[in-house]
């Protein structure tokens, strides 16, 4: 009959300018679509270059080099009798644009440059690449010779268009343009399109990917359609993961669903649909409002049709349950995928941590436990490329992990670097949660460095500093704070270089940080501490979503040790004890909760909040629990402490990104790093709105 298609979208754990690994992967997954009997296969947003490039995109190696990979992939057997859907920079009219290519049997269809461009948050498009602003105008492309020699063409149709099957219509968006309000999707599925692909190259936060399935789902519930979504996954260079998610769906229904998260490089979803269904949606739901558009789609015709005249035999996928993670589960699964697409496209041969016994630190040492449990379920499954990619990590042809533990001790080394002023009780902790993860644990005690550094001091200033508890000022209780502090680091990164070498082990150690995003937003971290690292799984993600993470662990993983480490106060013993107990901790530091700083740092960046309307909505947010005198006081010195610490996010180690109010330097939250800590009108501003409620308050 003709009316039932079968179409293939993906996600592909790319990664920037590896042309031929993205090539090899790209092929297979064009391989599997093909094996499935998929028609169209659709895949990420520039997968052949990798969409991390950033300003690699400037060089002319970058397009060079793309369209040495499409000729490869047109002339590649693999790629016969379906229409692939691929993702490349080109240049037209001396112009970039972030483009699909639609080619089917060496033959380049159209390509589709992208329209509305991702610019905030993580992404800076428009540095690269200009949007296609001609709506509906299509022009020709003047093909590089090495594309004409394959192809035997010259020109090819470039611009907004849809490409014409014999037995129906295919439109393309590219990742941002979903999200916009004025998605191509609308006018296109109005003038009868009725496959609509989204390649995208979208990365994980926590709570977001329930948005993007009701994105697609809206996409096709309002005017009927099929909607194919491809995406990136895993780590290709940068702070961000790319979460996959690929899905397929139907009339407001999702039918086909990939994973958030996996070990695997290439995942392929297939989905077998009937155009009839939405045909007769439409009929029903649309018919009155379709072909309202003024201008139609302009559509490259194709000899061509994605069903067979025989399919009455053929089953339909039916409507699914969307499955999405808890928070828990997602800070268990992203990072974890992370760390090791880091890990093992870095050539190192493990990670180090310096592992205090407090929530984050643990925090980190669980994400690895969590890497090293899927690296076992993955080979367990079959997945021979992370049994190759495991053996060369810990330097074994012949390895095969056992089970997690045995796996975290071949690539895991956490050591507790002890002071004076360290507590038998987190030296406890730390060894007790290294234990039920199998990590390889050392004690390190720091003392013999910190006072060799304070001699030379003292040797040429004749001082010698005090702690407070001693009689010291703040300057030398803060400095002898930051000795200790600074020492770790040094330590950390010794040990990490060295470790291996001293076990008679090839290869050296990736330091691992674990300051949570709450304490990069206020600075409460010594800068160039053991927060400084290679790289920080838990630097986006919040102590309350920590807290619930290690419940999570503990439940789940039976990691018991994890419940003393949740009871004990967070502190960074970095003072003299009082009776051998701990006297310093970080709220009372701080001067606020971690709740209340994580409710203060989404009002600065999700609600762009600066210090007066900050105050304005927490004088209602927090009514009944502080009044608004101690909601201003709250407000002010958070500001001083934000402003004053500001420039320890130029050199924050590169975090894993996770939450929407990250105050990430490099990308995301670009902000400046020397103020005014007065904020003088600012504060006067709050002051006078308080004195003004004050006075009110009696006519109430």
């Amino acid at each position: 009959m003709g009316r039932k298609v079968t179409v293939a979208t993906c996600s592909l754990n790319q990664w920037a300018l590896d042309f031929e690994g993205n090539s090899e992967r790209i092929l297979r997954s064009i391989e599997i679509a093909k094996a499935r009997g998929a028609k169209y296969r659709l895949g990420p947003e520039l997968e052949i270059c990798g969409y991390g490039c950033a300003d690699h995109f400037y060089e002319s190696d970058t397009l060079l080099h793309s369209f040495q990979v499409l000729g490869n992939l047109l002339e590649s057997p693999v790629t016969q009798d379906i229409i692939c859907d691929v993702g490349m920079p080109i240049m037209h009219h001396n112009v970039r644009y972030n483009c699909r290519v639609l080619f089917l049997n060496r033959k380049i269809l159209l390509i589709r440059p992208k329209m509305m461009m991702a610019n905030h948050g993580n992404y800076r498009e428009m540095r690269w690449f200009s949007p296609w602003n001609q709506l509906r105008q299509v022009e020709e492309y003047f093909l590089p010779r090495m594309i004409q020699e394959i192809t035997g063409q010259d020109t090819v149709p470039i611009g907004d268009c849809v490409l014409s099957t014999k037995d129906t219509c295919i439109g393309t968006e590219i990742c941002a343009e979903l999200w916009s309000p004025n998605s191509p999707h609308i006018r296109m599925g109005l003038d009868g399109v009725e496959i609509f692909t989204n390649s995208s190259a979208s990365h994980h936060e926590l709570r977001k990917a329930d948005q993007r399935v009701n994105l697609v789902k809206s996409a096709t519930t309002k005017s009927g359609g099929i909607y194919l979504y491809a995406n990136q996954r895993g780590c290709d260079g940068d702070r961000v993961y790319y979460d996959g998610c690929a899905m397929v769906a139907i009339n407001g229904d999702i039918v086909a669903q990939g994973a958030q998260f996996s070990l695997n490089d290439v995942e392929v979803i297939t989905a077998t649909l009937d155009l009839e269904d939405v045909r007769s949606y439409r009929g029903e739901l649309c018919q009155p409002h379709m072909e309202s558009e003024p201008k139609p789609c302009h559509r490259i015709k194709v000899n061509f049709s994605l069903s067979s005249g025989d399919d009455i035999d053929l089953p339909t996928h039916q409507p699914i349950k969307w499955h999405c993670h808890t928070p828990e589960e997602e800070i268990s699964l992203g990072p974890a995928c992370w760390l090791w697409d880091y890990l093992r496209r870095s050539g190192q041969g493990g990670f180090l941590l310096p592992l205090s016994g407090g929530v984050d630190s643990s925090s980190t040492a669980c994400i690895v436990h969590c890497m090293c449990v899927l690296l076992c379920q993955s080979i367990e499954d079959g997945n021979t490329r992370v049994l190759e990619d495991v053996r060369r990590v810990v330097g074994d042809e012949s390895y095969r992990p056992l089970q997690p533990s045995e796996l975290c001790g071949r690539i895991f080394t956490t050591c507790y670097m002890a002071s004076e002023n360290s507590s038998e009780d987190t030296c406890n902790r730390a060894r007790d949660l290294a234990k039920q993860i199998g990590s390889t644990h050392m004690n390190i005690n720091i003392d013999m460095a910190v006072k060799g550094i304070l001699g030379i001091f003292s040797v040429v200033t004749g001082r010698w500093p005090q702690f407070r508890a001693s009689g010291g000022c703040h300057r030398e209780n803060l400095a002898l704070q930051n000795v200790q502090a600074r020492v770790r680091m040094v330590l950390a990164y010794l040990f990490a270089q060295l470790s291996l070498w001293a076990r008679g082990k090839p290869g050296g150690l990736l330091v691992l940080g674990s300051a949570n995003v709450d304490e990069s937003l206020t600075g409460y971290f010594t800068k160039y501490d053991c927060s400084s690292a290679d790289i920080n799984p838990i630097g986006g993600i919040s102590k309350t979503d920590l807290k619930s993470f290690l419940l999570y662990c503990t439940e789940h993983f039976q990691l018991t040790a994890l419940r003393g480490i949740l009871a004990a106060p967070p502190t960074a013993e970095l003072e003299p004890l009082t009776d051998g107990q701990v006297s310093q901790t970080d709220e009372a530091d701080m001067g606020m909760t971690y709740s209340e700083l994580s409710v203060i740092g989404r009002l600065r960046k999700i609600s762009r909040c600066g210090p007066f309307s900050m105050f304005c909505k927490l004088i209602h947010m927090w009514k009944g629990a502080l009044s608004p005198m101690e909601a201003a006081q709250k407000v002010k010195h958070f500001f001083r402490m934000y402003s004053v610490n500001r420039h320890k996010m130029t050199t924050v180690t590169p975090s894993y990104h996770a939450e929407s109010y990250s105050p990430d330097d490099n990308r995301f939250d670009l902000r400046p790093f020397l103020y005014n800590t007065r904020w003088t009108w600012q504060f006067r501003c709050i002051d006078n709105q308080v004195s003004q409620m004050a006075a009110d308050s009696p006519k109430q």
